[in-house]
């Protein structure tokens, strides 16, 4: 399966995942994937930040214990519309993600960025809402889809409006840091 498409999304740290799980679930939302995530982000020489791109790999263990699978994408560089998170993605779905690791290594991609998480991951409507935990921050949440699945998405989580922000992890790290003087982590110890 290969997905190209605007993606369009909002953040939002989140005080009381239980709650948020109780309003999603009492809306009509659907629990599509509970596990881990853990994402690779590669550079070579820089060329990819210097142009504000993203090639990633993430990985996906479902916490039932089941067969994992990876995703491959790449992102375009960032702006906003219409008040949210903007940027161009392409992504298809692999089934072993350490054949398309060990391809990009010997392409000369280096991981440049760790990401790993435990998620959740809920449908509600055509709107996309992951809980994400990581090793030492916020519980964020991520509400992506087009501008109205989003709002009515928000709306459902019974969150102030005005919590959900245009942003990306950096910012919410930098957030977590200047508010509990305590160093974010967003992965595990290095592989």
């Amino acid at each position: 399966m290969t997905v190209v498409r605007d993606e369009l999304e909002l953040k939002a740290r989140i005080e009381d995942p239980d709650a948020l799980r109780q309003a999603l679930l009492t809306a009509g939302a659907e629990l599509v994937f509970r596990g881990a995530m853990f994402d690779r982000r590669f550079d070579r020489k820089e060329r990819l930040q210097r142009r504000d791109e993203v090639v990633r790999l993430r990985v996906f263990h479902p916490a039932e214990g089941s067969a994992g699978w990876g995703v491959l994408g790449w992102k375009g560089p960032v702006g906003k519309r219409d008040g949210y998170r903007h940027r161009e993605e392409w992504e298809s779905r692999v089934d072993d993600p350490r054949a398309v690791l060990v391809v990009l290594r010997r392409l000369g991609y280096k991981i440049v960025l760790r990401v790993d998480r435990a998620v959740e991951q809920y449908r509600l409507g055509d709107a996309t809402l992951r809980l994400e935990w990581y090793p030492a921050m916020d519980v964020l949440l991520e509400v992506e889809g087009a501008p109205e699945e989003i709002e009515r998405a928000i709306a459902a989580t019974g969150i102030a409006r005005e919590s959900f922000l245009p942003e990306s992890l950096p910012y919410f790290t930098a957030a977590y840091e200047e508010r509990t003087g305590r160093m974010a982590r967003v992965a595990r110890i290095r592989e």
